[in-house]
């Protein structure tokens, strides 16, 4: 048997001692080093821009054992003993990489955040996230993925953060989501999910609620006591909104473009936090303004066009000192515009639209000088509504449309 004589072939030699030191001395677990080889594989070696963060992805190094410009995107653990490093995070750029996102994700155990957003990711997600148990932050919005998220979503007890917007998701929403009780942000929005909203109210540290431009059916659900963000818009939901009224942190509500019913409820224009409010495109009948709610109202925006709103234009809105825009076009309003409207033109109001209603009568005398400096119209109505005031440009109804409308 003859021994390796290393002054024969010491470039030979010199690379295996090399070899064999990185596996024994790595500072990265195996696992981990084989799972970013796998995703950065999975990629389109053709869309990955010269100038990306996986170009930066040299296997040659350690991915944990490097200070220089090598693997942007990843932290690592610090050792301790005799133990390997980890990777903990990993996030990338929104270079547009185009691939699929491989099972061999889920053995990175110890990431607590990962952000894969604004790419061309595509395919299912992989059953395999869901050994991603120690994860806070998951992004994987504005990408291409498709199918479900009920089999695996559920198991990420520690995560507070879930943002998977802007993909082809489809399927429920799962029910046991409810389990995630860290969760404080929950982004669905622009993808296919169906069904029925869960019964989410477990999630007691929930503040934000993304769900828009999907096709969920169904009425709301009890909601979450902390919400301050409510998203909705551009589903097929239906019943009534009364059931808002106890969530007294709401900051902006967005329900609009849905098939919702009966009265905007006083109570949900009286929450004590509530700046912005879109109730627009749905099939409500009333506005309900209590008499003394409004003074130290937080209200800025309200947004209720086309709806089927009727009566008299709600006088007491002028109590919201704090209301700029507001949009009550395409109802069926009737009755003078109030007096009391003139005196808030400008002081705050800055937008009004009444345009497409039935109001007659003359208009508030403050409309004329005061009307350059406020964007919104009164058009398509019965009103006596001089063509020189910038918010009466455009035409009235014709007569035959406007009668029978008394001025109220």
């Amino acid at each position: 048997m003859h021994s390796l004589d290393s002054s024969l072939c010491p470039m030979t030699f010199a690379t295996l001692v090399s070899f064999f030191l990185t596996l024994s001395q790595s500072l990265t677990l195996q696992s981990d080093i084989e799972a970013l080889q796998a995703l950065k594989l999975s990629v389109d070696p053709n869309m990955i821009p010269p100038s990306s963060y996986l170009t930066t992805w040299d296997f040659s190094v350690d991915p944990c054992d490097n200070i220089g410009p090598k693997f942007l995107g990843i932290l690592c653990s610090s050792p301790s003993n005799n133990s390997k490093s980890r990777i903990t995070t990993l996030e990338l750029d929104g270079a547009g990489y185009d691939g699929f996102l491989p099972p061999r994700i889920g053995t990175l155990t110890e990431l607590t955040s990962l952000d894969l957003s604004r790419n061309r990711f595509r395919g299912p997600l992989p059953d395999a996230l869901k050994n991603l148990n120690k994860l806070t932050r998951l992004s994987l919005s504005g990408n291409f993925f498709t199918g479900g998220i009920w089999t695996w979503i559920y198991r990420l007890k520690k995560v507070e953060r879930i943002d998977l917007s802007e993909n082809c998701l489809s399927g429920r929403i799962p029910a046991r989501i409810s389990k995630l009780r860290r969760l404080t942000q929950l982004s669905l929005s622009k993808n296919e999910f169906s069904e029925r909203i869960p019964n989410i109210y477990a999630l007691q540290k929930l503040q934000i609620l993304d769900l828009d431009s999907n096709m969920l059916i169904g009425s709301l659900p009890k909601l979450p006591p902390r919400l301050r963000t409510l998203r909705l818009s551009h589903n097929k939901l239906t019943g009534h909104i009364t059931s808002l009224v106890n969530l007294d942190h709401l900051i902006s509500v967005d329900v609009s473009d849905n098939w919702f019913t009966g009265p905007i409820n006083r109570g949900v224009l009286a929450l004590p936090r509530l700046s912005h409010l879109n109730v627009s495109f749905n099939q409500f009948t009333k506005m309900e303004v209590n008499n003394y709610f409004g003074s130290g109202s937080r209200l800025r925006t309200l947004d209720a066009q086309r709806n089927h709103l009727r009566g008299h234009l709600p006088v007491k809105l002028v109590n919201f000192e704090r209301l700029e825009v507001i949009n009550l076009a395409h109802n069926q309003f009737t009755g003078q515009i109030p007096m009391a409207y003139g005196q808030r033109l400008g002081r705050p109001w800055r937008t009004l639209f009444l345009d497409y209603n039935f109001l007659s009568g003359r208009i508030p005398p403050e409309f004329g000088p005061v009307a350059v400096r406020i964007r919104g119209s009164l058009a398509n109505n019965c009103l006596s509504c001089p063509l020189r005031i910038p918010l009466c440009r455009g035409q009235q109804r014709h007569a035959s449309a406007c009668h029978g409308v008394t001025d109220g």
